[in-house]
């Protein structure tokens, strides 16, 4: 993550808080013995917005990290697109 301007990191933070306080949201939601349909609801904007931080911290990784490995060529480059497919097959499962 170092690849990321300051700006990208404040967005990326900013963003991460968001999501933090939707999930304090659906606790308080919870504890409340609030509709059920309601609580899934707002979930489902949890995991959507996780979703895009994520695609956003891989696109900063390909981006940055593994061009820079394509580059150097070698046993670098081969490393790096060994880890992005597995990152990008964690995602895949996550869904």
């Amino acid at each position: 993550m170092t690849r990321l301007s300051d700006k990208e990191r404040r967005d990326l933070l900013n963003r991460l808080a968001r999501i933090e306080g939707q999930v304090r949201g659906i606790a308080r939601m919870v504890e409340q013995d609030e509709y059920c349909n309601d609580i899934l609801t707002q979930i489902s904007a949890v995991t959507r917005a996780l979703d895009r931080v994520a695609l956003e911290v891989l696109d900063g990784h390909v981006h940055g990290c593994v061009r820079e490995a394509m580059v150097a060529g070698g046993k670098e480059a081969e490393a790096k697109t060994n880890e992005l497919l597995e990152a990008v097959e964690r995602f895949a499962r996550m869904r």
